[in-house]
């Protein structure tokens, strides 16, 4: 940036000066950062990466125009004072500006303003330092560094440099000339611009957070809903076996266990730790499709990975990433809906790793009593129920008391001896009935059974053991039994399409009237931002056209400074198709900040020429022209300050980078294309306005003449 910056003024103390504002602008954002009580994370990272870009912008805007008067002849004392003041009004109306697009993000109440309200008060304080600094410190330096042109002796570079600048105003002037003599073509392009934008906004995948890779991969695994504790533990560690012989596998974390994170005894928790981003060659998505294939080979068990995100808004963990919710007051009805919504959503090819949390498939031991048996047996109902708890529970049978402690004896029957309903065919129950005489009732001959007063007899004698289903778990939403069908995006698809998909196969199976489905955490998150996006460019839009309106005082104006808004959204949209990205809450933000930046061309051009008309009485033409010379350096300065702001979210690498992509892609996109059209947009547009106010002018003074005709005639 500082090269830049050198480049185009040719003199070391002019570069010094604006170099000034980066440093204490970010000083100044830290101490506000630190008494707001905001850390130092992805989000704010992101906003002091883009700001240095921002904050050096009114400075070079300010420095470029004091040197322009001292080039002239000027001392820089009067250099730094006519400068400051003929530039003063443009630099508060770059700041003001693009404080305004902020204002939406600041005051926005869904996810997206609560997510990036530190961003915005992070960027919105930067800029603010930013333009106090160019404002005083960046004057006075001026005034006190700069020298007359006559004791600069310019070296090797900056001759070269001014070489190429001069052959650059010039070939820029011949092809303004060009392009100001056919408007209507020009006018032509700008609604195509217009109509491309609106196109590549339908055609763009959409999108809603990019999948970070921070180094770690949550694994939810589920074997057969059959499978007892010992069962699960040995699959589980076969699992586990051949996950760490992957390469990039540092360490991983295991337990099973029915607690709060796992319902059933046959689900379990994993978490991956992969080796640093410089020992590894893969990233955890390349990894995670690795290991599914190695893990596939595990007979009984299924593994569920996705990576830890640190951005995210899931309020629970399901097996994959996205959620789709089905629940019915009716058990069987969810069951039927979930199983053939699961079948149908397998086939789609935007889906990957789908997976249902229902778990109906298990099985339970039904001891049916035989009451005849039973009672003639002289067995009771509480007596078979305390020997299946003596030989499945636990007795608390002696408490012994020490000094300082206590010991609770608590009786249980050998583990051995408790595995599966073949068990249950050992048991006996107590018998409490005492010898009885029976008579057949008939008056002839009498028989007589005799029981035993005390002892045991089998409890298959008094009951028949019984396997049926049933469900392990019920999960409810509110009060309804539901079930949540969980799903990865496969790669190269956009959670629009997927979303969009499920939404067509869930029509097509028309599923029972009580069944209601539903996305959840970031699907659903992502369906409402979509409602959202356009309001959100569109409230910065009409702030930005408020606040211009106010500062130029006219209508018309910022409308021609908001003409250089499509080529900048066609920018970020084709940069995003480029990168294989989707447009995402970043990207849309990425395109929000582009509104602020890419108006600061169209801000200098009207302003100078406004100037030109208005203090040396030059027409329309000459003086957007004149302007548009005038500011060509000031504009690529920059631009280019702004870009090499975003090219280190673009091109880093490391943790949380996939954050940070998309909101550099779109940047660089947008100030490219928009430095390469509004060139030559603005200033027609800034004429065809300019035409209008002159016919509508005329008519009103041919209007009142008329009227004056009329009334002396009277």
């Amino acid at each position: 940036m500082v090269m830049v910056i050198f480049l185009f003024l040719r003199s070391a103390s002019a570069t010094i000066i604006p170099s000034v504002a980066v440093p204490l602008s970010l000083v100044g954002t830290f101490g506000v950062i630190y008494l707001a009580g905001f850390s130092i994370n992805n989000l704010t990272l992101m906003a002091l990466t883009i700001s240095t870009g921002f904050v050096v912008d009114d400075a070079i805007v300010m420095i470029e125009n004091i040197a322009r008067f001292v080039e002239e002849g000027d001392s820089p004392m009067e250099a730094a004072l006519k400068g400051s003041k003929q530039i003063g009004f443009t630099i508060i109306s770059l700041t003001v500006s693009l404080i305004a697009v902020l204002i939406p993000l600041l005051f926005m109440g869904d996810v997206v303003g609560r997510l990036f309200h530190e961003f915005a008060i992070t960027m919105a304080v930067a800029i603010l330092i930013s333009a106090f600094v160019s404002l005083t410190l960046t004057p006075m330096m001026s005034a006190r560094l700069l020298r007359p042109e006559h004791e600069n002796k310019p070296t090797r570079l900056g001759k070269w440099s001014e070489e190429q600048f001069n052959r650059m105003v010039a070939a820029y002037g011949r092809a303004l000339v060009w392009v100001l003599d056919r408007p209507r073509a020009t006018l032509g392009v700008f609604g195509l611009t217009l109509a491309l934008t609106a196109l590549l906004y339908m055609i763009v995948p959409k999108g809603f957070f990019p999948v970070q890779d921070t180094g770690l991969i949550q694994v939810i695994t589920e074997a057969t809903q059959t499978s007892s504790f010992e069962a699960m533990s040995r699959r589980q560690q076969a699992l586990a076996d051949v996950i760490l012989k992957d390469k990039d596998v540092d360490h991983l974390a295991s337990f099973i266990g029915v607690d709060g994170a796992n319902p059933t005894l046959s689900t379990g928790r994993m978490q991956i730790t992969l080796k640093p981003f410089a020992e590894r060659d893969a990233s955890a998505s390349d990894i995670i499709r690795r290991l599914n294939e190695s893990t596939s080979r595990i007979p009984g068990i299924t593994a569920y990975m996705q990576p830890v995100q640190d951005l995210t808004i899931e309020d629970r963990v399901s097996k994959t990433q996205y959620q789709f919710l089905l629940s019915s007051p009716d058990s069987n009805d969810l069951a039927k809906s979930n199983e053939l919504l699961l079948a149908r959503l397998k086939e789609i090819p935007e889906l990957v790793d789908v997976a249902s949390d229902l778990q109906n498939q298990g099985l339970q031991t039904y001891v049916q009593i035989d009451r005849e048996t039973a009672g003639r047996l002289g067995v009771t109902v509480a007596a078979i129920d305390n020997a299946l708890y003596n030989a499945f529970g636990q007795r608390l049978i002696s408490t012994i008391y020490t000094q300082s402690s206590q010991y609770r004896v608590v009786l249980e029957a050998e583990a051995g001896r408790r595995r599966g309903p073949v068990s249950l065919e050992g048991l006996y129950v107590p018998v409490t009935n005492n010898n009885t005489n029976t008579t057949n009732g008939t008056g002839g001959t009498s028989s007589t059974l005799v029981f035993p007063a005390t002892g045991q007899v089998p409890l298959t004698s008094v009951a028949q053991i019984i396997e049926r289903p049933t469900a392990l778990a019920i999960n409810h939403v509110a009060q309804f039994p539901s079930a949540t069908i969980s799903f990865n995006l496969a790669p190269g698809a956009s959670l629009g399409k997927a979303v969009d998909a499920i939404k067509a196969e869930e029509a097509k199976l028309n599923l029972p009237p009580s069944v209601e489905t539903s996305f959840q955490g970031a699907a659903e998150a992502f369906r409402a931002s979509l409602s959202s996006t356009l309001l959100l460019i569109l409230a910065a839009v009409v702030t930005m056209y408020i606040v211009l309106g106010v500062l130029y005082e006219s209508y018309i104006h910022p409308v021609t400074i908001l003409s250089t808004l499509p080529s900048a959204g066609l920018g970020a949209l084709l940069a995003l198709l480029v990168a294989g990205l989707d447009l995402g809450i970043v990207g849309i933000i990425g395109i929000v900040l582009l509104i602020g930046i890419v108006k600061k061309n169209a801000i200098m051009m009207i302003d100078f020429a406004l100037y030109a008309e208005r203090e040396e009485h030059l027409a329309p033409r000459e003086a957007i022209y004149k302007a548009c010379l005038l500011r060509f350096r000031p504009i690529l300065m920059t631009t280019m300050a702004a870009l090499l702001g975003a090219l280190p979210l673009m091109l880093g690498t490391g943790a949380g980078h996939e954050l940070r992509h998309p909101l550099g892609v779109t940047m660089v996109g947008g100030l490219i294309v928009s430095q390469l059209l509004t060139l030559f947009t603005t200033p027609v547009i800034y004429l065809g306005f300019a035409k209008q106010a002159q016919r509508l002018k005329e008519w009103q003074e041919r209007r009142a003449a008329t009227r004056a005709a009329g009334g002396s005639a009277t």
